[in-house]
């Protein structure tokens, strides 16, 4: 067994299929745009069929499609011929998968959607195949072969299939305007929900605060510091935010006034005009000014630009 060249397998693996999506570039036409008015002028629901590996890829492009604002669902063919054909009305649309476009259980199904008069959206790797022929429209996911050494096991072929479900995903959400808060709406629980839908005073600290006044000794600056995880101390004058402190401005004080750090004061030392984040803000808006600005704390204040509490990039990840 040669172990050795796995990684470059796993390469050529890659990049075989990255060349499979890349092709199809030059195989969208008219048709696209023709399915894509048809799923977004659909009255009913965008429903999604296949057998086998089509039907596995069809399954994960019904669940993007109902993530993302398209109501989506997947029915085996197999399963239409025992009753699930009723869930079916002539105000849906139908996308049905076939690599070959000649899978025999697909296409003994798609007369009967024919008779309903519901539009069909194929897809195979043959824009000449009876699928074709049968739909509405084609997309065309043809690949010269696929990325399994023997040329036989649906890697390729599955990759383009997928990358035309996204696409299509893709361009509806554009085409509908489709914005951060509408995926959260789709997205209520996980990290996702929490993210998009919490707000930062849900999860900011909003007692026993860390604060400190302008003459406070760096000392007593330290052990305040100490008293929670936030790592940074809020300085207040007159009640108003005058500053932070945080662990890096203690460190940089240290390196650069050793002689007399211990005489030092908050005034001194501190970042004056931080960074801070309304409390009735998405917890998704405190996360982007952490990450811009590479902090690891935020200052919570009110509608009157009061402190209000502190938040940690570590209540922003579930």
């Amino acid at each position: 067994m040669n172990m050795e060249n796995c990684k470059n397998y796993a390469i050529k693996c890659f990049k075989d299929e990255a060349k499979a999506i890349l092709d199809m570039i030059p195989l969208l036409d008219d048709n696209f745009d023709k399915a894509i008015e048809l799923i977004y002028n659909c009255k009913g629901r965008f429903v999604i069929t296949g057998v086998g590996k089509s039907g596995h890829i069809g399954e994960k492009i019904a669940a993007t499609l109902a993530s993302t604002g398209t109501p989506s669902f997947f029915v085996n063919p197999l399963d239409a011929y025992h009753g699930d054909l009723g869930m079916f009305k002539s105000e849906d649309v139908v996308l049905a998968i076939s690599n070959s476009g000649y899978t025999d259980e697909l296409l003994r199904f798609i007369p009967l959607l024919i008779d309903r008069k519901i539009p069909i959206i194929g897809m195979s790797g043959n824009p000449e195949s009876l699928l074709a022929q049968y739909s509405t429209c084609h997309l065309n996911i043809h690949v010269e072969r696929e990325a399994c050494p023997l040329n036989l096991a649906p890697t390729s072929s599955t990759t383009a299939t997928l990358a035309m479900g996204d696409a299509i995903a893709c361009a509806l959400m554009e085409v509908r305007h489709f914005k951060a808060s509408d995926f959260a709406l789709y997205h209520p629980g996980g990290s996702l929900g929490k993210k998009l839908l919490s707000k930062v005073k849900d999860y900011m600290v909003s007692t026993n605060l860390p604060i400190v006044s302008l003459d406070t000794k760096v000392s007593d600056t330290i052990i305040e510091i100490s008293k929670t995880k936030q790592g940074i101390a809020v300085a207040l004058n007159d009640g108003k935010i005058a500053g932070v402190v945080t662990d890096g401005d203690v460190r940089r004080a240290m390196q650069n006034k050793k002689d007399v750090f211990f005489d030092l004061t908050v005034e001194e030392i501190m970042s004056k005009h931080p960074k801070v984040v309304n409390q009735n803000a998405k917890l998704s808006e405190a996360e982007a000014i952490m990450r811009k600005y590479n902090i690891h704390s935020l200052v919570v204040v009110d509608d009157n630009d009061n402190l209000a509490g502190i938040i940690d990039s570590f209540s922003c990840i579930l």
